[in-house]
């Protein structure tokens, strides 16, 4: 079993920055790739962003690519989303979630690559 719990959301005005933290229990945090999905009302669950259990492959979506970074320590079980230049329809639930086999980069390709899902938190940008 893998715990997520993720932190950081809020509200801030469009081209602010924002960073989300998730931090992980219950396993090896070296043993699992990370990622970052968002899900807006009344849309989709969206792929933000994957990356690999040593941290040397990232991953992005097209409309995060270029403002958003994603990045873990693991001497703190936790993975960051570094979010700049924040745009209105950045604005969503953003979900923290892990993927115990197979490769980071399948998180934003496959449906249901994540085993793993913390409970969300919002972001809200305003224009």
């Amino acid at each position: 079993q893998v715990q997520l719990v993720e932190s950081g959301g809020g509200s801030v005005q469009a081209g602010g920055s924002l960073r989300l933290s998730c931090a992980a229990s219950g396993r090896t945090f070296s043993s699992y790739a990370m990622g970052w999905f968002r899900q807006a009302p009344g849309k989709e669950r969206e792929f933000v962003a994957a990356i690999s259990r040593a941290g040397s492959y990232t991953y992005y979506g097209d409309s995060v690519n270029g403002r958003f970074t994603i990045f873990r320590d693991g001497a703190k079980n936790t993975v960051y989303l570094q979010m700049n230049s924040l745009k209105p329809e950045d604005t969503a639930v953003y979900y923290c979630a892990a993927r115990i086999s197979g490769q980071a980069y399948e998180m934003g390709r496959l449906e249901n690559a994540a085993d793993y899902w913390g409970k969300g938190t919002l972001v809200t940008v305003s224009s």
